[in-house]
């Protein structure tokens, strides 16, 4: 074979190599597993890293073998896939691909555009999609973690008044944080920067405060000022210092 062409070969090797995602399998049902594994295997952009039959065990892999790619059973004893995915909310956060024998759960990801679900058994072409869409929203970690709170927004829950809320993307230098809403206490507008303040620290939003405000429509979240977007049920105290400035005092801090 001409040199040249040896070149090309160890070149494509290597962007193919590059293209490959560590993948995690989680299920609770061996033979579950190796269906899935066997099919993973004709997937040449997937490189298997490790399995879990529960979710305490996956969330320790998925710490310690940082995989690009979770396939991530429902149905599990003790942490389910959703108890699972409510405990991600730092550190490494891989893209999520839930799998289920229930078509009520995919139809419900579907009407939400999560469309990261497999149904078993699962289909060769339907999960080379899956992969690929893996691999784009893994290029960008704001898109990983947008991901994860949008599968979060679908856990079951039990009858309440209040609308089930979407955790908020959180940015501290160079890592992303899902912030429960209930637990943030304002929001505040700084030129085009967004601030989330909590008791203990202020995050940047990745959305600017319209949206937000969009998002939690019909929560305990009130706009006070062009600017400010608070939590009342956080609040202990309102004064107004001049017609433009007030004083919001919360339960812990002062805003």
């Amino acid at each position: 074979m001409p040199k040249n062409a040896l070149g090309q070969q160890r070149d494509y090797r290597t962007h193919r190599a590059l293209l490959r995602m560590r993948a995690l399998i989680v299920d609770d049902e061996p033979i579950a597993r190796r269906v899935l594994r066997e099919e993973l295997e004709f997937v040449d952009s997937i490189e298997i890293v490790g399995e879990a039959d529960n979710g305490d065990t996956a969330l320790a892999q998925i710490s310690s073998l940082k995989p690009d790619v979770v396939f991530l059973d429902i149905q599990m004893p003790v942490v389910d896939g959703f108890g699972l995915l409510d405990r991600l909310n730092t550190g490494h956060m891989p893209v999520i691909i839930m799998v289920t024998a229930y078509d009520q759960h995919a139809i419900r990801a579907f009407e939400a555009g999560a469309v990261d679900y497999l149904l078993k058994p699962v289909n060769q072409q339907r999960l080379s999609q899956a992969v690929e869409r893996a691999q784009r929203i893994a290029r960008n970690p704001h898109d990983v973690i947008e991901n994860i709170a949008q599968l979060q927004e679908l856990a079951p829950r039990p009858a309440s008044p209040s609308p089930r809320l979407r955790k908020i993307v959180g940015k501290l230098g160079e890592e992303f944080f899902l912030l429960n809403p209930l637990e943030v206490l304002a929001f505040q507008a700084e030129g085009d920067v967004i601030w989330i303040i909590t008791s203990k620290q202020r995050y940047m939003a990745t959305q600017n405060l319209k949206s937000i405000e969009e998002r939690l429509r019909n929560s305990s979240f009130r706009r006070i000022h062009r600017n400010a977007l608070v939590n009342i049920e956080q609040v202990r105290k309102m004064s107004m210092i001049t017609s433009h400035l007030w004083l919001v005092i919360d339960r812990k801090s002062v805003v």
